[in-house]
């Protein structure tokens, strides 16, 4: 989010103006029927291998094309929809997946390994939006800090407020999707929720990379910069395995751990953009990113879980990463319906 997302889900892909790339899309908007142009976010990391496989398997090159934060990568691909930048879009995720479709920015195509992912990840059922994966936003916790404390307090009682750290909603993925945790929690009081976390005193950042490690007093197990003095962070399910994997001084069990009553689900999809010269190539690729050399790329390069069912985890994720058994969510539609002016409550509840 998003920065790759090569360390914890990296970069946490603020949602704000499209800057930048505008001279891109008029060098960017077709590489011939031997490239397949893929726009996405700054998050997305894949092995270079594995596209290369692809290349060797169809003679198609991709080509990647950084369309910045996950909610400028949509707003581009809105701008230009008449004449796209690129063939495929990925990582317009459930947060923002009614309005993708509602833009109807892309074609309808049922990629052919579409019986094999999670009956959850299926939330687009025109097929405009193909599911690749999916990971949880949660509060992550110092588990020294709160020996004595059930966790799941830290996301029930607001007067742990002080405590904690999170990012604006207006202009971070993690930011937002812990906003709708706590409408999906708590749907008549959200607002006395917030209230009472900045009464408490709770600290908002712009995003996840300086609330993790400007703010977090975790971050300090991998990461040679100290951390700041809070102990409760709005990060990923899976920062606990980037703790393992990435910690100054190698340990066997990571020293944060998540609230699983907090955690809302993300979805991530890509789709064929309506126009592009080159479908066939953008088909072959959307099947590619649903195969198991694909899918099982995912966990050590994006650090979220594959949609694939088949697809096997790498031993660090099986062993440390938390599969939510029940996370939070709302429905795409509901959330198309109130974002905009859930962003102003919560903005005026905790900014002004």
């Amino acid at each position: 989010m998003f920065a790759t997302r090569s360390v914890p889900r990296v970069g946490a892909r603020l949602i704000g103006a499209v800057v930048g790339f505008g001279l891109l899309a008029s060098a960017c908007s077709g590489g011939g029927p031997d490239t397949v142009t893929l726009l996405t976010h700054s998050s997305f990391s894949i092995s270079q291998s594995t596209l290369d496989s692809f290349t060797e398997q169809t003679g198609i090159q991709v080509e990647i094309l950084d369309g910045g934060d996950a909610g400028a990568m949509l707003a581009q691909a809105i701008l230009t929809k008449d004449n796209p930048i690129a063939d495929v879009i990925f990582g317009v995720d459930n947060t923002l997946l009614s309005r993708a479709v509602t833009e109807e920015i892309t074609l309808p195509y049922t990629a052919k390994a579409l019986d094999g992912v999670h009956p959850f990840t299926l939330l687009d059922e025109t097929n405009h939006f193909t599911p690749i994966d999916y990971g949880d936003v949660c509060l992550l916790y110092v588990q020294s800090d709160f020996e004595d404390v059930d966790p799941s307090g830290l996301f029930f009682n607001p007067s742990f407020g002080d405590q904690l750290v999170v990012e604006d909603p207006s202009t971070s993925s993690p930011g937002l999707a812990f906003l709708y945790a706590t409408i999906a929690a708590f749907p008549e009081a959200w607002q006395d929720y917030w209230t009472a976390l900045r009464e408490a005193g709770v600290l908002v950042v712009a995003g996840w990379e300086e609330a993790f490690y400007g703010e977090f007093s975790g971050a300090e197990a991998f990461s040679e910069v100290p951390g700041g003095d809070r102990p409760v962070v709005v990060s990923y399910a899976s920062s606990p395995v980037l703790e393992v994997l990435f910690a100054t001084e190698p340990i066997s069990e990571p020293t944060t751990a998540i609230v699983e009553e907090s955690c809302f689900r993300q979805v991530e999809f890509a789709g064929i953009l309506d126009g592009t010269d080159n479908r066939e190539a953008a088909e072959q690729f959307i099947d590619f990113m649903l195969s198991p050399e694909f899918q099982e790329d995912i966990p050590l390069n994006m650090f979220v879980f594959p949609a694939l069912r088949s697809a096997a985890l790498p031993p660090v994720f099986v062993e440390h990463a938390e599969v939510v058994e029940n996370p939070l969510g709302l429905d795409p539609e509901v959330i198309a319906a109130n974002r905009d002016q859930w962003i102003e409550e919560w903005t005026e509840i905790v900014l002004r």
